[in-house]
């Protein structure tokens, strides 16, 4: 579709407040984008996740340039990560694009998985501290095996679930690393989750995009106002407090799930009256009368 189709201002504020609160807490948009997408705009599940894989890519170059020229990014644990994310990525594209030709069931499972993921991200942020906690008081002298497979099998997951759903790669996943690397610097975690994030959102994206799940119009309409609101909530968040914000971004993401939930199972239709007995008779008459 052309950008004039789409350029409204509902979707110009959905950019940019998806844009300040991924500044402001570092959660993927994925997890807050898509839901916005499907329940507030009635767009369709897989268009909402093609069209987010592609809007989380553009947004987390700039910052992966950032983290890139000041260091922090480990490139050993993005390289971990995506052997195990990106053919799980291609895998799970070709799974869906076979599965949606044969039936009619991939948007259902698309709905079920994004709620699923978005209750799990909701538990994340709400237990990242208590999670880093545990991560500092386990022994650090684990076996160097373990974390790379640990790593490994985290890109796997996040692989699969980054496109089915396009939400994985920002809580989930920095929890996770947070608690396998509890020694590295924060920041350094944040750079790597940042720049494994891109190429696994391009591959998804690009992915759904042969698939013919891709709104380009959108997309251009969403990152209008997703890159100044990116630059704002970064300003913003020095001046943020995690007691308020994470548990009211766990709200959101809770509530959204709820309501994906309720959206993927609707409950039985509710079929049409039998007629009553008179009303038969009346349009038994009227057959016969309109007979010859």
């Amino acid at each position: 579709m052309a950008l004039t189709q789409h350029f409204d201002y509902l979707h110009v504020i959905a950019g940019m407040l998806v844009g300040v609160l991924v500044g402001l807490t570092g959660v993927g948009g994925g997890s807050l984008m898509t839901p916005l997408l499907v329940l507030l705009f009635g767009v369709s599940p897989q268009t909402a996740v093609g069209t987010d894989l592609l809007f989380a890519a553009t947004t987390k170059i700039a910052g992966s340039v950032v983290h890139g020229k000041r260091e922090t990014v480990d490139w050993r644990i993005v390289r971990r990560m995506a052997c195990g994310s990106i053919p799980a990525a291609l895998l799970t594209l070709g799974f869906l694009s076979w599965f949606g030709k044969i039936g009619n069931s991939t948007e259902h499972l698309i709905m079920i998985s994004l709620a699923v993921l978005l209750g799990v991200t909701a538990v994340a942020v709400i237990c990242r501290k208590w999670l880093l906690k545990l991560a500092h008081d386990i022994d650090p002298a684990r076996p160097r095996s373990r974390v790379l497979a640990g790593t490994v099998l985290l890109g796997a997951a996040i692989g699969v679930a980054v496109s089915i759903s396009s939400v994985g790669a920002g809580a989930i996943g920095m929890t996770v690393l947070l608690v396998l690397y509890p020694k590295l610097p924060v920041a350094r975690v944040v750079g790597s989750d940042i720049a494994h994030a891109v190429p696994l959102a391009l591959i998804a994206g690009f992915g759904h995009w042969i698939i013919g799940d891709v709104d380009f119009g959108l997309l251009a309409v969403l990152l209008i106002g997703s890159i100044p609101g990116v630059v704002i909530g970064s300003y913003l968040s020095s001046h943020a407090s995690d007691r308020i914000l994470q548990p009211l971004l766990a709200c959101v993401l809770a509530v959204s799930s709820w309501q994906l939930f309720l959206k993927a199972n609707p409950g039985e239709k509710h079929t049409a009256p039998a007629p009553t007995a008179a009303q038969s008779v009346s349009i038994a008459g009227e057959a016969a009368a309109k007979q010859p």
